[in-house]
């Protein structure tokens, strides 16, 4: 039912998609968190969601062992299901209220071979065994906002850990004009990973307007040209930097290591409206 609902850490209002009936979206504090369709877990209403499942397209055929940091109503463990049986998921998600209220409402269990941990990230992650992931998604809002203690040297050097040799990692992280913090974390995921690379929409990309940034890194080789034409060619038109054109954006930031001050993009009033 639509209606506003105490979770553990606030409130979250569920709304009703009047264009798709089965489609929900998850607000909390105003900002839009989640969005799933119940009966189609592959329609994706958020851009930076089309730009994760453009990278999960590309991963080798099968289905995947993953890991999600910041668990929402689950869009992404859905599509992977969806389009990969067989896949195993372990989520990530500390609000426990939040939890219940998409296993009650948005009909969780529909998502086979789930596990739910109610669970701090930085902690979770350190409970996870070596070389165990095919994926680890990384998509941790407050507000929004990413925090910051998951975007540092040490805590990507644990994600690196959790990965498989040609496992892949996908980060979501919000910024706005000139794109400085989207910058660091990208000079702080190379610092980690061998290979890298950013999708983003190209008015974001030149900082017009806030907005999401899909960052992609693995040890092994990712498959650049394959993600550069699903990129172009997808809902959401976007770009893919990597190599050159990542080392040329980042232009000398620092990464960012724990203890850090770090100032955290703020979207602009009335964002979303």
């Amino acid at each position: 039912m639509p209606g506003r609902y105490p979770v553990t850490f606030g409130e979250v209002e569920l709304l009703r998609d009047l264009d798709r009936p089965d489609g929900w979206m998850v607000i909390r504090d105003g900002v839009p968190q989640s969005y799933v369709d119940l009966t189609d877990p592959t329609y994706l209403d958020f851009s930076y969601t089309q730009l994760m499942a453009s990278v999960i397209d590309c991963l080798p055929e099968g289905p995947l062992d993953a890991v999600h940091i910041g668990g929402g109503a689950c869009t992404v463990p859905r599509y992977i299901s969806a389009r990969r049986a067989g896949s195993r998921h372990i989520v990530v998600e500390p609000d426990a209220g939040l939890v219940q209220l998409v296993r009650d409402q948005l009909n969780l269990k529909s998502v086979p071979r789930l596990k739910v941990r109610v669970m701090d990230g930085r902690a979770a992650t350190t409970d996870l065994r070596d070389d165990s992931a095919d994926l680890f998604v990384l998509d941790a809002f407050s507000g929004a906002t990413m925090p910051v203690e998951l975007a540092t040297v040490q805590y990507m050097t644990e994600i690196a850990r959790v990965l498989r040799a040609s496992g892949v990692a996908l980060i979501n992280v919000a910024d706005g004009k000139g794109l400085p913090f989207v910058k660091r974390v990208a000079s702080t995921v190379s610092r980690v990973f061998p290979h890298a690379a950013l999708l983003a929409e190209p008015g974001i990309l030149r900082g017009r307007r806030f907005g999401n940034v899909v960052l992609t890194a693995s040890s092994g080789d990712l498959p650049i040209e394959a993600l550069t034409r699903k990129a172009a060619g997808g809902l959401t038109q976007a770009r893919c930097l990597a190599d050159e054109d990542l080392s040329r954006l980042v232009a000398g930031a620092a990464p960012i290591h724990d203890g850090d001050a770090v100032l955290a993009p703020v979207p602009p009033p009335g964002l979303f409206d």
